[in-house]
């Protein structure tokens, strides 16, 4: 039989739990987003140098820093937002991956921005949940490659309880529904990140009531003949994103195994 934990353990065990700081930021610009961010992830490298500097002149063995413990004074925060219409493209993305030109974009009223996160084109906008986390994952683990699979993970936990099976597709990063069935792969969440210093930036976005039209003018991710898709599609239903963004932070939470506080 397993151990049984005391209501004694259980408050022990949150107490232990790290600090993420929820924000919703509503409606944002898209740059006025990034660069609360970069504000953020600037902060955190700033405290981390000085910390390393402090280790570097230590003299004393017992310093924890000697040992390679991070700075616990680090602050994770996760941020969500809803973008006005805007197509992103990333540090390693190709331009020509945006069907449309300049003048059908302002004419769209439409933005456009080169971003620093990894991946290649996708579109924000009214209906979509976008996520920020600002994590030191020094605090969490070194590894790129969990922290991208953890964030599938929050929105697989959330679509399944939608009654939706979300899924992974090989060498492809984000939420997929049918990744297996050809010409029936459809994408209802993209993943692109930025890491400094282990400090993350940039997130996911996850289509909810999203106008999908947007990402026919573009091929989505630079993945050709898939579509993309959203959880009003697959439900043929308007979902209240209140609802769904309480869920995502309860499975952030499970993932990460953090608590969200404000």
């Amino acid at each position: 039989m397993g151990k049984v934990e005391t209501i004694t353990e259980i408050e022990l065990n949150l107490q232990d739990m790290q600090e993420v700081i929820f924000r919703d930021l509503g409606t944002m610009d898209y740059r006025q987003a990034w660069e609360y961010q970069e504000s953020l992830l600037q902060e955190n490298v700033r405290i981390k140098s000085e910390w390393r500097n402090r280790v570097s002149d230590s003299k004393d063995p017992l310093d924890p820093g000697a040992i390679g413990q991070p700075p616990a004074h680090t602050t994770h925060h996760l941020l969500f937002v809803e973008h006005p219409p805007v197509y992103t493209l990333g540090k390693s993305g190709h331009a020509e991956n945006l069907l449309i030109d300049e003048n059908t974009i302002r004419q769209q009223d439409i933005h456009f921005f080169r971003t620093n996160r990894g991946g290649d084109i996708t579109f924000h906008g009214p209906g979509q949940i976008v996520g920020y986390p600002i994590l030191d994952l020094e605090r969490f683990y070194t590894d790129i490659g969990k922290y991208l699979r953890s964030l599938e993970e929050m929105v697989i936990l959330t679509l399944a309880e939608y009654n939706i099976r979300g899924e992974r597709s090989p060498g492809e990063t984000g939420v997929w529904i049918d990744p297996a069935i050809k010409g029936r792969e459809r994408k209802i969440c993209a993943i692109g990140i930025r890491c400094s210093r282990w400090i993350t930036m940039h997130g996911f976005a996850f289509n909810i009531n999203t106008d999908l039209s947007h990402f026919t003018q573009m091929i989505p991710c630079g993945i050709r003949d898939k579509q993309a898709t959203s959880l009003k599609n697959e439900l043929g239903r308007e979902i209240p994103l209140a609802e769904v963004k309480t869920k995502l932070e309860r499975n952030f939470e499970i993932v990460f195994d953090v608590k969200l506080v404000s």
